[in-house]
């Protein structure tokens, strides 16, 4: 329950609905998850709701131009005193203080080309653009993490361009358009935000999709004691679970993919958002991009998909046709919920009770939309292609048998068995190979 309300705290949730709507989303009252959260933490959901605040506006402060007053509110706070007052308590230092503290270290360090340094007038006058880096904690293998994305863009809805992963997103308050490349111990950000007050909640969507919370050292650790594994471990240390910046979304396109290749379920992806997607004002992805940039749509909501003329979803069989509407009208409705927030268990058993979707269709959306760290779909066929080629058990059942031992980090060796095999999803695209598609 705790692990639930952190993430909905980093969602943004109780910023927007105090702690009431906070403690409703997880089915508890207030002061139980008052309880539960400082007796695990130390600290209750308003503390650690403002500590978010603080974090984010300092992250703005130091690596970005934006005006103090705009970083006030896009980090979450009422007002520029309480916005004030927070820095100094936390930080034992004023807004203007860690702004300049922030611009030595650049320069100390030599830093050339700093996202934060593009955010100019201009910029400004198109709306809420702003470029920033994300911490991680290392390592990062790259290659399958960015190389997935890249795989699995939908065409129109997602793009592989000048060297970083690009997509648009229905957040909060509106659209919005981000960017991001790995670079040195973090990864480049730009956020082109329809209302700045979606930057919070963006950072972390950005976050969760890059799986940048991680302990690869530990997890890594773990998973090396299996002599069989260690060797690919070993070879590509801090894979991370390419997640989906949105649950529902990545839920829908996981249904769509079942039983085709990677290539078709993009032809397939594309073509729905064509028809059913909403267009995104030309300004996100002129101010973000450039002139190659191929983003024009916000992917069909859940309730678009569950309502739309069956004749607007080409190309699948019937049976997956009627999964894919149950799907989306299970999510629109909110019987089942597979945001940030959801009871793993409870959202597993509501997938299994939707004719169609079986386990290898649980576990991609445990991995790739829950975040369960556990998940693990034994039937995949690159993970049993490799792990068959590192002398492990080839067929589902004994493979899940055998990955008992790997509990609770499984969806970690998913993903290194994806990122060991021959598929394009393994490594990123060479930028040859970028500048062709765009």
């Amino acid at each position: 329950v705790v692990a639930r309300v952190m993430r909905l705290i980093t969602d943004g949730v109780l910023d927007r609905e105090g702690v009431d709507g906070l403690a409703a989303q997880v089915g508890y009252s207030a002061r139980q998850v008052e309880r539960l959260v400082t007796a695990e933490l130390g600290a209750g959901p308003l503390a650690l709701a403002r500590a978010q605040r603080a974090h984010t506006a300092r992250l703005l402060i130091e690596t970005t131009h934006v005006p103090m007053a705009q970083i006030a509110f896009a980090a979450g706070f009422s007002s520029i005193r309480s916005f004030n007052d927070t820095v100094r308590a936390v930080f034992a230092s004023t807004p203007s203080e860690l702004r300049d503290l922030g611009r030595q270290r650049l320069l100390r360090a030599s830093v050339v080309g700093h996202p934060g340094d593009a955010i100019e007038a201009d910029d400004r006058r198109a709306g809420q653009r702003i470029a920033l880096r994300l911490p991680y904690r290392g390592p990062l293998h790259a290659d399958s993490l960015f190389g997935h994305l890249a795989a699995t863009a939908v065409p129109g809805v997602e793009q592989w361009i000048n060297d970083g992963f690009a997509r648009s997103v229905m957040l909060e308050h509106g659209a919005a358009v981000i960017w991001v490349k790995p670079a040195a111990g973090h990864i480049d950000v730009v956020l082109t935000l329809h209302d700045v007050r979606d930057l919070t909640a963006a950072m972390q969507r950005c976050r969760r999709m890059l799986d940048l919370d991680a302990d690869p050292d530990a997890c890594d650790a773990h998973l090396g004691t299996d002599p069989v594994l260690a060797p690919l471990i070993e070879a590509r240390p801090g894979t991370r679970i390419p997640g989906g910046m949105d649950p529902a979304e990545m839920a829908l396109r996981i249904v769509l993919g079942q039983h085709i290749s990677t290539a078709a379920v993009g032809t397939l992806t594309g073509r729905i958002a064509m028809r059913l997607g909403t267009s995104l004002p030309p300004v996100f992805a002129a101010v973000t991009l450039g002139e190659h940039s191929t983003l024009d749509r916000l992917f069909p909501s859940a309730a678009t998909l569950a309502q739309c003329d069956p004749t607007d979803l080409p190309g699948m069989p019937a049976i997956r046709l009627r999964t894919l509407r149950q799907l989306a009208a299970v999510l629109a409705d909110g019987t089942l919920d597979v945001s940030a927030g959801s009871d793993w268990a409870k959202a597993r058993a509501g997938l299994l009770g939707i004719p169609g979707i079986g386990p290898w269709t649980v576990e991609m959306i445990a991995l790739r939309c829950l975040g369960d760290p556990d998940a693990f779909p034994s039937t995949d066929l690159g993970v049993r292609r490799t792990a068959a080629a590192i002398g492990l058990p080839d067929n589902g059942r004994g493979l899940l048998a055998h990955s008992a031992q790997w509990q609770p980090w499984r969806g970690y060796v998913t993903q290194s068995l994806w990122a060991a095999s021959t598929h394009a999803a393994a490594r990123m695209p060479t930028t040859e190979k970028a500048s062709a598609t765009s």
